[in-house]
């Protein structure tokens, strides 16, 4: 938006702030409850209460820019956790499965008691569903789970299997964490958050069955691969 049109339509100054707020909040609710494309912009703009259909375009740019704005209060709170965690396992060098595991679920369960983070772990499922889509749709919006990866490759690396297990392990935390924030409200998530880090640790030290080993030879050597 260019300088002039912001000026022309910068709101008073005020009530700038709150108009803002309003947008997010609307924004987190509807993307959470009928996905990120399931909601127009106007009918955000209408759930805000803000009759100037210009407001959301002033203050975030365009979808992408208001996703990013939606997931920031949330993300740096995790992200913090998540880096300690992390820290904790690089600065002690033990790096068993739980740990790992724990380091994945923990930092993001805690947004089960956080205020709009039930609906911010519905969108973070939908971004982790396909992570490729979501960067090509929303520049800039990333899961944040680089670091995490990287100490899990290099703390306790897949013996044989190229199915990557730590995907699959990232699925089943993010897509439990979303079914659990759409549940009945509960006071006590530790039971829940115990059992998840256990099924994600399950996922990341699956072993290779002799039959899934036969048919991952059969795929390489068919595409010209050898397998070290």
């Amino acid at each position: 938006m260019s300088p002039a049109l912001k000026r022309k339509n910068a709101p008073a100054p005020e009530k700038e702030a709150d108009a803002k707020q309003k947008l997010l909040d609307a924004a987190r609710d509807l993307f959470a409850e009928h996905g990120i494309e399931g909601v127009s912009l106007r009918e955000i703009t209408r759930a805000a209460g803000q009759g100037n259909t210009s407001a959301l375009q002033y203050h975030f740019e365009d979808r992408a820019g208001l996703l990013r704005a939606v997931l920031a209060p949330h993300q740096g709170q995790v992200d913090a956790r998540r880096d300690a965690l992390l820290d904790e396992i690089e600065g002690e060098d033990r790096a068993g499965v739980r740990e790992l595991s724990s380091a994945l679920v923990r930092p993001s369960a805690a947004m089960l008691e956080a205020e709009g983070g039930r609906s911010y772990l519905q969108i973070m499922a939908e971004l982790i569903r396909d992570p490729g889509a979501a960067g090509r749709k929303w520049p800039g919006v990333d899961a944040r789970l680089g670091r995490w990866r990287a100490v899990a490759t290099r703390s306790a690396p897949e013996s044989t299997s190229p199915f990557h297990r730590r995907y699959a392990a990232t699925q089943l935390c993010f897509s439990e964490l979303a079914r659990r924030s759409t549940t009945k409200r509960r006071a006590d998530h530790q039971l829940f958050v115990s059992d998840l880090i256990d099924l994600v640790g399950a996922v990341m030290s699956a072993p290779v069955s002799e039959q899934t080993q036969r048919l991952m030879d059969q795929r390489d050597k068919a595409k010209g691969r050898t397998r070290k």
